[in-house]
């Protein structure tokens, strides 16, 4: 699934950045936030190194094996929050991609993803309508002002973002802390999804 060389640096970059971020966000006093955090910078640190240009590093095939195992760990562990709580199955069916991807690079020949000429499989074309829905609604929410306390992660049509909401409350001395404002959350999310989407029309 590696793109031109300026494309999958440019991949790379939003991916790193997002992961970056998240990081920064375990810190945040609001526990949830803690929590989805940690899977949001492993999704992201994951995505950038799987987006790195062929010519750079070409990863044996059992990496991707691993890859695979990792992300369907992370899944399993995020499964029981969305149980609970549905808007966290966005978290779930990222973890899924992942694997998806990943199994795509151990099966193609060389170790790069790509169906060149067969069409777009139904998995791959599922998810590209997923992710590009959750662009699009995440878009939107960032537009007006009033959509960042109603806005949240999740499946297309999902529910709000509680966690983000709760950590834009002010602290004692009346600031908000800028890893903990909703909108950011949302940005570093949406910029995920749009780096997922690039990653899934490169195999396509």
């Amino acid at each position: 699934m590696h793109g031109p060389g300026s494309a999958s640096w440019l991949l790379v970059t939003l991916c790193a950045g997002s992961g970056a971020y998240c990081l920064l966000r375990m810190r945040s006093r609001v526990e949830e936030q803690r929590r989805t955090a940690g899977g949001e910078a492993l999704m992201g640190f994951g995505m950038a190194v799987m987006a790195l240009p062929a010519t750079v590093v070409q990863p044996p095939r059992g990496v991707w094996l691993g890859y695979a195992a990792v992300f369907a760990a992370a899944g399993l562990w995020m499964a029981w929050p969305a149980v609970r709580a549905p808007r966290h199955l966005h978290h779930v069916v990222g973890a899924l991609a992942m694997v998806y991807m990943a199994t795509a690079m151990v099966a193609a020949p060389g170790g790069h993803a790509g169906h060149g000429g067969t069409g777009v499989p139904v998995v791959t074309g599922a998810l590209l309508l997923y992710f590009a829905g959750h662009v699009l609604l995440s878009g939107a929410r960032l537009a007006p002002v009033g959509a960042v306390a109603a806005g949240g992660e999740g499946a297309p049509g999902g529910g709000g973002d509680r966690a983000a909401c709760r950590a834009a409350e002010p602290r004692p001395d009346g600031a908000v802390g800028w890893a903990d404002r909703p909108e950011l959350v949302l940005v570093c999310r949406l910029a995920m999804s749009m780096g997922m989407l690039a990653m899934l029309v490169l195999m396509s």
